[in-house]
């Protein structure tokens, strides 16, 4: 049995490595929640923001928030050019799975491309920094991530109940045709949304780069766990998808202190199972 120390310390950990799975989730669980398009190439999209970050760092020595100011307009402009597709040719729920599954190959193959298929590392300063809380170290970049996914779950999750809308998004939602009967423009709005949810998945790669050794085939790599997130968070919920992250995280960082590295993969997915069991109707 692993000492008290070694277990809050794998606590933190996975607490820390859950807002990341919170982060990457938020965006498809807003997509599949109230435009009804499960759209994976988030996940994709969330690795090319990576590159793009390992590249303007490491290659072109430009400051992070270089790196920003280029990938959040940029995702939004795909995740409204993506968004006109659907609308474009009718592209349904189960349709949309199929499609972004053919994008997120598309994105993978573009990174194998131009980046080959070696690992790459963003080096940083304040890569490896940490602050201790009595015996526990706290990584810095972690934080930052966890941090910055509660301000964009907590900061959505204001925005799609206080504002105008974000009322009319759920309301859409709900009954789309109800919803035009007074006079909501769900077309429009469903733009915005599509845009925010490709920035996001931009937001969460700038993190992956600062935090992960980067590879294209690790794309896939976080498609179970983040599914998990999203369905045990509830659909369309930004706080439940951060919820949901941070108590995988946790145990999972739990499973691999007391058992080993080998069974964290199997954690997500039997609290899902659990969670369907118990209540059937989840989604």
């Amino acid at each position: 049995m692993p000492s008290f120390a070694l277990l809050c310390q794998a606590l933190v950990s996975g607490l820390l490595a859950g807002g990341l799975y919170g982060l990457l989730g938020l965006g498809l669980s807003l997509s599949w929640g109230l435009l009804r398009l499960v759209n994976i190439a988030y996940f994709a999209l969330a690795f090319l923001g990576a590159y793009v970050t390992y590249q303007f760092g490491s290659v072109l020595h430009q400051s992070l928030a270089v790196s920003i100011l280029v990938i959040l307009p940029c995702f939004f402009a795909f995740g409204v050019g993506l968004h006109w597709l659907f609308k474009r040719f009718h592209v349904g729920e189960f349709g949309s799975l199929l499609v972004t599954f053919g994008v997120a190959v598309l994105i993978e193959s573009m990174i194998q491309w131009l980046w080959t298929a070696d690992f790459r590392r963003f080096e940083t300063p304040y890569g490896s920094s940490s602050f201790k809380v009595g015996s526990i170290f706290v990584p810095t970049l972690e934080l930052a991530a966890f941090l910055t996914a509660s301000v964009l779950a907590v900061g959505t999750w204001l925005w799609l109940s206080r504002t105008y809308v974000g009322k009319a998004l759920r309301a859409s939602a709900e009954d789309h045709e109800m919803a035009a009967a007074f006079g909501i423009n769900h077309r429009s709005q469903s733009y915005v949304l599509s845009g925010l949810c490709a920035s996001y998945a931009g937001v969460a790669g700038v993190f992956i780069a600062l935090i992960s050794t980067l590879a294209p085939s690790q794309i896939w790599s976080w498609l179970g766990v983040v599914f998990a997130v999203v369905i045990i968070g509830r659909l369309g919920n930004p706080i439940g998808a951060l919820v949901a992250g941070v108590v995988i995280g946790a145990c999972e960082g739990l499973a691999m202190a007391v058992l080993s590295p080998a069974w964290a993969p199997i954690v997500s997915f039997s609290i899902l199972i659990g969670i369907l069991l118990w209540q059937p109707k989840w989604l």
